[in-house]
């Protein structure tokens, strides 16, 4: 049976997923099969595992830190909003049903057996696991049905590390009042304390380490500065940060539409990588400014958030935009809303909704979700911002409810291989400055990207960047190993070891 160590965090967006792909990557270092897990997710942002299965973007770039194949056992349950009230309930990489907040509370209980074998059966597999926790274990009013932190705890019989963020303010009363408000047996599993996201010199928190650690009875164990590491962040409340709001004086201006229900946002990341482009993400149309590209992302709520774009007068704005010369992409749900029409009889039941009406294409909504890896290749002859793209192969994943079917004035972009049955997929106007496409991912393409970028740039008049084609995928690896030598600075890693090694409790 494998060793494990749970990171739970004082609030929601401490960090936790961060290190743990950290921690992750220094076990498999050190030389032991190591695999990520938590128990229950709350993201739009998802990925697809090799067998087709649907599971937290988190627990997939962990699974890319500890070297392995993402496996949906990592991340059993993942819920979806799909409103302020509801969520899709994902379980096992498939769709369960809809709930609300107060029938998922009563629904956890049945889940809790269901948590433990999946544990139980990646944990016989690896050296070592790493939980990872959500939210807080102080959320009281959750404790009785919790499956995700101390209830998770209890189930693996593992050791708690405590993941603090000084930066958003108050850290030692975040410490203090977390561990004041656990029971006993829960507190007894807190083996340590580390202080995340800290800026200036650490020698000013001496004092106050030694009193939180005399007030407590739990030693802190490093203390993690702000890091500048190009890692995915896990849910879309970080677009409000300054990292996705840059002024950056670029070649390539590009300009992500903010959907209220934007979902795998992930997918832009290697565009922002490009060293010539500038990614915005927009909510208000008064920002929209004159970008080289918009892109409309995926969405979780794909009427909901069309119908938003008329309210807002962003449709206005891009419709304009399109008019005035300008080139779209539509992700997913994007790709669905630049379409003529939506047939819906499946979310909402209102039948047709017209859509933006700039891809020649018709979308079916279905019951069916549409989960798989696939690779193919770009088709010859492409229009536009497409130009020269024939042959260059890509890869990615689709995760929809709905088909869409091309009109005469809209061509396929992509040829998809034997494991999505040799489908056809995108569409392209005739103009060739609008396209779509279902394939998440996309953009991870480091030739096929650097060739559309191109493109772009040679509608403003400038040359293809000279050079290598930067590599994404090389960029996170190095990424990953960066932040892995941060944590051995800044943590005791020998002190993680010892808590894994002298903590684990006989497993019944």
């Amino acid at each position: 049976m494998s060793k494990s160590i749970m990171l739970q965090g004082t609030a929601s967006d401490v960090g936790k997923s961060v290190l743990v792909a950290g921690l992750c990557r220094i076990l498999v270092q050190d030389g032991l099969a190591c695999a990520p897990f938590k128990s229950q997710n709350m993201a739009l942002n998802s990925g697809v595992t090799p067998d087709g299965k649907e599971m937290g973007r988190a627990q997939i770039f962990q699974a890319e830190a500890a070297g392995i194949a993402p496996d949906v056992r990592m991340n059993p349950i993942l819920l979806k909003p799909t409103s302020d009230r509801k969520a899709q309930v994902v379980l096992m990489g498939k769709v369960a049903q809809d709930m609300d907040a107060v029938t998922y509370h009563e629904y956890k209980p049945r889940l809790r057996q269901k948590i433990s074998d999946v544990w139980h059966s990646l944990a016989a597999e690896y050296d070592a696991i790493v939980l990872e926790g959500a939210g807080s274990p102080a959320e009281i009013n959750l404790r009785d049905r919790d499956i995700v932190n101390m209830g998770m705890a209890e189930i693996a019989r593992c050791p708690v590390v405590l993941v603090a963020d000084i930066d958003r303010g108050g850290v030692f009363a975040a410490i203090y009042g977390t561990l004041a408000l656990l029971q006993p047996e829960e507190r007894a599993r807190v083996k340590g304390v580390i202080i995340n996201k800290f800026r200036g010199d650490v020698a000013l928190l001496q004092l106050g380490l030694e009193q939180i650690e005399a007030l407590t009875g739990v030693p802190v164990i490093g203390v993690m500065p702000w890091l500048d590491i190009d890692l995915e962040d896990e849910d879309s409340v970080v677009l409000e940060r300054a990292r996705y709001q840059v002024g950056q004086d670029k070649a390539l201006d590009i300009v992500v539409v903010h959907l209220p229900h934007i979902s795998n946002f992930t997918d832009f990341n290697p565009l922002a990588f490009q060293p010539d482009v500038q990614v915005r993400y927009v909510r208000d149309p008064e920002d929209f400014g004159g970008p080289d590209l918009v892109i409309l992302p995926g969405s979780k709520n794909t009427l909901g958030d069309l119908a938003w774009l008329h309210q807002s007068s962003m449709a206005k704005r891009i419709l304009a935009w399109y008019q005035a010369g300008g080139a779209i992409i539509g992700v997913c749900g994007g790709y669905q809303m630049l379409g003529n029409t939506i047939v819906d009889q499946v979310e909402s039941r209102l039948g047709s909704q017209p859509g933006l009406g700039l891809l020649d294409i018709t979308t079916q909504f279905a019951h069916d979700k549409v989960t798989v890896q696939a690779s193919g290749h770009c088709l010859a002859a492409l229009p536009g911002i497409l130009a020269g793209c024939g042959d260059l192969p890509v890869s990615g994943y689709e995760i929809h409810m709905g088909t869409s079917q091309r009109g005469n004035q809209a061509q396929p972009v992509f040829q998809l291989g034997a494991e999505h049955g040799l489908a056809l997929d995108g569409a392209v106007s005739a103009c060739g400055r609008v396209a779509g496409t279902y394939l998440h991912g996309v953009f991870d393409n480091a030739a096929f990207t650097r060739r559309l970028l191109d493109n772009l740039r040679q509608r403003k008049g400038l040359a293809p960047l000279p050079g290598e084609i930067p590599d994404y995928a090389r960029h996170k690896q190095a990424q990953f190993d960066q932040l892995a030598a941060a944590m051995r600075q800044h943590i005791d890693i020998e002190k993680i070891y010892h808590i894994m090694n002298q903590h684990q409790e006989p497993v019944v």
